[in-house]
C-alpha cells in the first residue's frame, strides 16, 4: 500500500492506492482542501459512467459522413477495438482536410480537464491540429472572457484578471474598506485552474477582519457573504453594478474627492468620463439617485457606501461572474474608473482586483513563470472564433461578425473533434445546441465519462483520468508545483490524449512532428528542464526531475515583497508605462470608440441589458446562475456530491408565496428558449425578483423542450456580451417558474 502525493482542481491530496486500486483520498496535511470533494475520487475514477472502450454510432459506421445527424443521441454506440477506431477517425480527418480545407475542422477542447500540464487536453489537441496543419480554434474563455478584451484596451494586458492580484499579505494591516461587488461566496475557494497546495482565503479574510478591515458585500445574495464575516451587504438588481459604480464616482466628485492628480498623471480620458457622469450628451447625471433606481436598493444605501469609501484605504473588487453578462465588459470598465477616482492604484491594500470571490489562490503571494506548459505548433493554415460563438458557427456558415475591431467569418464546419470539455454543459441555449449539433458530417469525442456530448458523438474514445497518468501540475497563483505520480492503471481501454493524437500522427505521417521523439517520461523531464532555467534566471535553484518526483511537491520560495497590482506603474509611470495605447490607464477609448460600435460607448456606460428585471413582466424572475457547491463544473457531478436531483432554485419566501410553492416543490423553469426543472427552495438570502440555480447537473434534454437533468444553461440567452468581446452574457436571463405534473408533460 501507497500514500503518494498529488494534485486535482480541488486541491493537493495524499491517495490510498492498494493492490494497484484507489482505495481513498484525502486532503494533503495542512493545505484546507475540502475532504469531501478530494474523498470521491474513488467514486469518480470507477463511476459506472466510465467509457470503457472505443465506440462508434451505429449510423455513421453505416453510412460514414452522409449519416443521419438528428440521430446522434439515440442510435446505438457500438463497441470497436482501437485499432478500427484509429482508423476510421485518420480517415475521416484527412478527407474533410481533402475536400474542405483546414477550416472545416473545429478542434474544440473547453473545461477544467486537468490540474497536469501536460496531459492538458486542451493544449494536446491544439499541438495535434497545429501539427495536421491547421484547423478553427477558439479564443478566449467562459470565466472572463469578456474581462479579457476590455483589460487589453484599458489597461493594455489581460493581466488583471488571469494571473495579477494585490496580495493579501498587502491587505492586511493596510485597507479600511474592503468593497466586494459580485460577493465573496466561500465555495468558490475550493477550486484554483491547476490546483493549489494551500486553500489560504478564509485565513486571509479573516486577519484582514481582524485587522479592521471593514468588509462591503454588493449581490443579490447573501450567502455571498461568508458566514463568519460581519459585512455590510447591498442586494443590487442583477446588472446593475455599472450603475452603481458611476453613482459612486459621480458623488465623488459632487464631495470633491476624485483625485484629480491621480487621474491627470496616470489616465486618459478623464474628461470624456467626467462628462458622462455630469451628463453633459444624455441630460442624465450619474448621480446616487440615479444609481439606486436602476439597482432598486434605497439611497442611504449607497450613500453610507460612498461614506465608507471616502475616506482611507480602499481596495475594489469584482468577481468574474459580473462580466459574465450582457454588456459585461463596462462593470469592470467602471470599477476601474471609480478605483482612479479614488487614486489609490498602486499603493498598498488599494487600487482593484478582480476575482477575490471567484478562485481560491487569488491574492496569494507565488512567483510566476515555473510551471511548465506545453508547446503548440501554430495554426498556420486555420482560424479561430470566440470561444463563446461556438453555437453561431453551427448555426451561420459565412456569417461575418464584429470582434473586438474586426470581421470575423465562421467556417463551414464538416468535423467537430472535442477533447476535454462537455460542451452540453458550458453552453448556453443547450436546446439550440443540440438541433444544430446535427448539422456537422462527423463528431469524434475523447472523454472519460458517458455525458450528454459523448452520447452524442459518432466517435467515442476513452480518456484517461489525471489519476491514471504521470504529470506535472501548479499554477501560477500557488506556490508549490507538484509531480502527479500515475496512481492506477487506465480504466478499462482508457488511453492518454497524448497517446491517441500520437497514434493519429503516425497514421497520417507526422508522428515525428507532434511526438518530436519523446514519450510521456521523456516530455515530462523535458518540460522541467524548462522550469530549472527559469528559476535560475529568477535566482532559484529548483529541484531535478528526479528530486521532485522523489518529494513529490517543490515548494517554490515566496516572492520578496508582497504583490500590488500596478505599484511600478504608480512609482514612475514614465518608466513603466502600460502596454497601452496611451501609457496610461485608458478611461476612455479612443480604439473602442473608432469601432463605432452602437451599445459601446468609449468610457464605461451602463446600458439596460437584453433582458433586464427592471422592466420585466411581474411574473418574470432575474435567472442568477453559478458553479455548485462540492463540485466542479459538472466534475464530480457522476458521485453521490451531486446530491438529490433535479437541483434546487432559490428564491426569496415572498416570490414563492405569491406563487404559491412550498419547499422542494419541482417546478418547470421555462424562458423563450426551453425549460429544465428544479426544487423550491425557500430563503431570505436571495433578493427579491431573482432566482439562483447551480450549473453542475448533467443536461438530459427531450424533444419537448423540457432538460430533466435540471441544467439551467437549457434556459440560458445564448448572445455575445457586446460586439467588442463576443463573450458569454449567461447571468443576463428571465425565467418563470411554474408547478410541475409529470402527466401533463411529452418526455419525446
Amino acid at each position: 500500500m501507497t500514500n503518494p502525493i498529488s494534485l486535482c482542481h480541488w486541491g493537493a491530496f495524499e491517495a490510498e492506492v492498494a493492490n494497484g486500486r484507489l482505495i481513498a483520498a484525502k486532503p494533503m496535511q495542512g493545505s484546507g482542501a475540502d475532504p469531501d470533494m478530494i474523498g470521491a475520487l474513488p467514486q469518480l475514477v470507477y463511476s459506472e459512467k466510465r467509457v470503457d472502450q472505443p465506440y462508434i454510432r451505429e449510423g455513421w459506421l453505416r453510412d460514414r459522413a452522409l449519416s443521419d445527424g438528428t440521430m446522434r443521441g439515440h442510435d446505438r454506440m457500438v463497441p470497436v477495438s482501437w485499432d478500427v477506431a484509429l482508423k476510421l477517425v485518420s480517415e475521416e480527418l484527412d478527407r474533410v482536410r481533402t475536400d474542405h480545407g483546414h477550416k472545416a475542422l473545429f478542434a474544440g477542447s473547453y473545461g477544467w480537464s486537468s490540474a497536469g500540464r501536460f496531459h492538458h487536453a486542451r493544449s494536446q489537441i491544439r499541438r495535434f491540429f497545429g501539427a495536421f496543419g491547421g484547423f478553427t480554434d477558439q479564443t478566449g474563455n467562459y470565466s472572463w472572457g469578456a474581462a479579457q478584451i476590455i483589460l487589453q484596451h484599458v489597461l493594455g494586458s489581460q493581466d488583471a484578471v488571469s494571473s495579477a492580484a494585490t496580495s493579501w499579505d498587502s491587505i492586511c494591516g493596510n485597507t479600511d474598506a474592503f468593497i466586494a461587488f459580485g460577493g465573496l461566496n466561500p465555495k468558490n475557494w475550493r477550486v484554483t485552474s491547476g490546483g493549489a497546495g494551500f486553500h489560504h482565503m478564509p485565513a486571509h479574510i479573516q486577519r484582514a477582519a481582524d485587522q479592521g478591515t471593514k468588509f462591503v458585500v454588493i449581490s443579490p445574495v447573501a450567502d455571498d457573504i461568508p458566514p463568519e464575516l460581519e459585512a455590510d451587504w447591498i442586494a443590487p438588481r442583477p446588472g446593475s453594478d455599472t450603475a452603481i459604480m458611476l453613482g459612486l464616482c459621480h458623488e465623488m466628485l459632487r464631495r470633491g474627492r476624485a483625485d484629480r492628480t491621480f487621474l491627470d498623471r496616470f489616465c486618459i480620458g478623464s474628461e470624456t468620463l467626467i462628462a458622462h457622469l455630469n451628463g453633459d450628451l444624455d441630460q442624465q447625471p450619474k448621480t446616487l439617485d440615479w444609481a439606486a433606481s436602476i439597482a432598486d436598493v434605497p439611497v442611504q444605501s449607497l450613500t453610507d457606501l460612498a461614506d465608507i469609501i471616502e475616506t482611507g484605504r480602499v481596495m475594489l473588487t469584482a468577481s468574474w461572474s459580473l462580466q459574465r453578462a450582457h454588456h459585461g465588459e463596462q462593470t469592470y470598465w467602471a470599477l476601474i474608473a471609480l478605483a482612479a477616482m479614488l487614486g489609490q492604484i498602486g499603493l498598498p491594500g488599494g487600487g482593484f482586483t478582480f476575482g477575490y470571490g471567484s478562485l481560491n489562490a487569488v491574492g496569494q503571494g507565488a512567483r510566476k513563470g515555473l510551471v511548465p506548459a506545453l508547446p503548440t505548433l501554430g495554426n498556420k493554415a486555420g482560424m479561430s472564433i470566440p470561444v463563446a460563438r461556438f453555437v453561431d458557427m453551427l448555426e451561420q456558415p459565412g456569417k461575418s461578425i464584429p470582434f473586438n475591431g474586426q470581421l470575423i467569418t465562421y467556417p463551414d464546419t464538416k468535423l467537430i473533434y472535442w477533447a476535454g470539455g462537455n460542451p452540453f454543459h458550458h453552453a448556453q441555449d443547450l436546446f439550440r445546441l443540440e438541433r444544430l449539433w446535427t448539422r456537422p458530417e462527423t463528431i469524434i469525442v475523447h472523454e472519460q465519462f458517458w455525458t450528454a456530448t459523448a452520447n452524442r458523438a459518432d466517435i467515442v474514445l476513452p480518456a484517461t483520468t489525471s489519476l491514471e497518468r504521470s504529470d506535472i501540475g501548479g499554477t501560477s497563483r500557488d506556490p508549490n508545483v507538484f509531480y502527479m505520480p500515475k496512481l492506477i492503471d487506465p480504466v478499462g481501454q482508457a488511453r492518454n490524449d497524448f497517446d491517441i493524437f500520437a497514434d493519429l500522427a503516425e497514421w497520417l505521417g507526422f508522428g515525428e512532428v507532434f511526438t518530436e521523439g519523446r514519450d510521456e517520461t521523456a516530455w515530462l523531464r523535458h518540460l522541467w528542464s524548462g522550469t530549472e532555467t527559469r528559476a535560475t534566471a529568477q535566482g532559484l535553484t529548483a529541484p531535478s526531475f528526479d528530486e521532485l518526483i522523489k518529494t513529490g511537491v517543490w515548494q517554490v520560495p515566496l516572492p520578496d515583497k508582497p504583490e500590488i497590482y500596478l505599484s511600478d506603474f504608480r512609482q514612475n509611470p514614465i518608466e513603466n508605462p502600460l502596454p497601452t495605447d496611451s501609457g496610461k490607464i485608458e478611461l476612455a477609448s479612443a480604439r473602442i470608440g473608432s469601432f463605432h460600435y452602437e451599445d459601446v460607448a468609449e468610457h464605461p456606460a451602463w446600458v439596460a441589458p437584453a433582458e433586464w428585471i427592471g422592466d420585466a413582466p411581474p411574473d418574470a424572475l432575474a435567472l442568477l446562475t453559478r458553479q455548485p457547491a462540492k463540485f466542479l463544473h459538472s466534475q464530480l457531478g457522476q458521485t453521490d456530491l451531486a446530491g438529490d436531483q433535479p437541483p434546487k432554485i432559490c428564491i426569496h419566501p415572498s416570490e414563492a408565496d405569491q406563487r404559491g410553492f412550498r419547499e422542494k416543490d419541482l417546478v418547470r423553469v421555462s424562458s423563450p428558449r426551453g425549460a429544465c426543472l428544479a426544487r423550491i427552495a425557500r430563503t431570505e438570502q436571495c433578493r427579491r425578483g431573482i432566482a439562483v440555480m447551480e450549473t453542475g447537473p448533467w443536461y438530459e434534454g427531450n424533444k419537448a423542450g423540457l432538460d430533466h437533468g435540471g441544467n439551467p444553461n437549457a434556459v440560458t440567452l445564448d448572445i455575445g456580451t457586446s460586439p467588442l468581446s463576443q463573450a458569454t452574457a449567461a447571468q443576463t436571463c428571465l425565467v418563470t417558474l411554474e408547478r410541475y405534473l409529470e402527466d401533463q408533460e411529452q418526455t419525446g
